[in-house]
């Protein structure tokens, strides 16, 4: 199977991955990470960005990990439920790790680039939970994420993700939300909705662009 490039081409070497955790409050380095989802993206027949694979897991509070009780009666986790089928943090993040390089590799990019709603947050816990497991093969960049708060009140004048989706004319249900795979998905649609409206604006000719891929090293 041939490598699709179009991705390299669009995001200069990187791999657009969308993701949301839930954790048990908003200290990357002592609160628990609950849950975790990752959507990775393609380019479909038209050139036009489209969600992937999914990948989603809960996950087991690490040892010795900080839960804040206004942050699991804000996501409503039972962080001890064995209802949960919760796994290790470490397990959860070699699987999410294994598919993304496995797809960078396949759009034959160098890096994964970290998409999120609020980026920061979400890249903070997952290279703390990282670190935790000492995983050598990290495929995100280090600091490099793309915002869709951002892109968001750019393009929409919105900044909160279900205001933002319903600007877009994303359906939204809000007793969903705070789910981990539900707002990564939501997530995904909306960044895929902007990149894909800037493009029939004109703002980006796929067919005209160079490879130029130097601003992933």
């Amino acid at each position: 199977m041939a490598t699709d490039e179009r991705m390299k081409q669009r995001f200069r070497g990187y791999l657009p991955v969308v993701i949301d955790v839930e954790t048990a409050g908003f200290n990357s380095k002592t609160d628990a990470l609950l849950e975790i989802a990752a959507v990775t993206l393609k380019f479909n027949d038209v050139n036009e960005v489209e969600l992937d694979q999914t990948f989603h897991f809960h996950v087991e509070p690490f040892a010795g990990a900080n839960i804040e009780q206004a942050a699991i009666e804000f996501n409503g986790i039972d962080p001890h439920s064995p209802l949960r089928g919760a796994i290790a943090e470490n397990e959860a993040l070699k699987e999410v790790f294994k598919g993304l390089r496995k797809a960078q590799k396949d759009a034959g990019c160098q890096r994964c680039v970290l998409v999120g709603h609020n980026a920061t947050f979400d890249h903070n816990f997952v290279m703390a939970a990282a670190e935790r497991a000492e995983l050598k093969r990290n495929p995100f960049h280090p600091f490099v994420t793309f915002d869709t708060a951002a892109l968001a009140a750019l393009t929409l004048g919105q900044t909160v993700l279900v205001k933002a989706c319903q600007a877009a004319g994303i359906e939204f249900d809000s007793k969903q939300a705070h789910s981990a795979l539900y707002d990564t998905e939501r997530t995904a649609e909306l960044f895929c909705w902007m990149v894909n409206r800037y493009q029939a604006l004109g703002g980006w000719p796929l067919a005209s662009q160079t490879d130029d891929s130097s601003a992933a090293e």
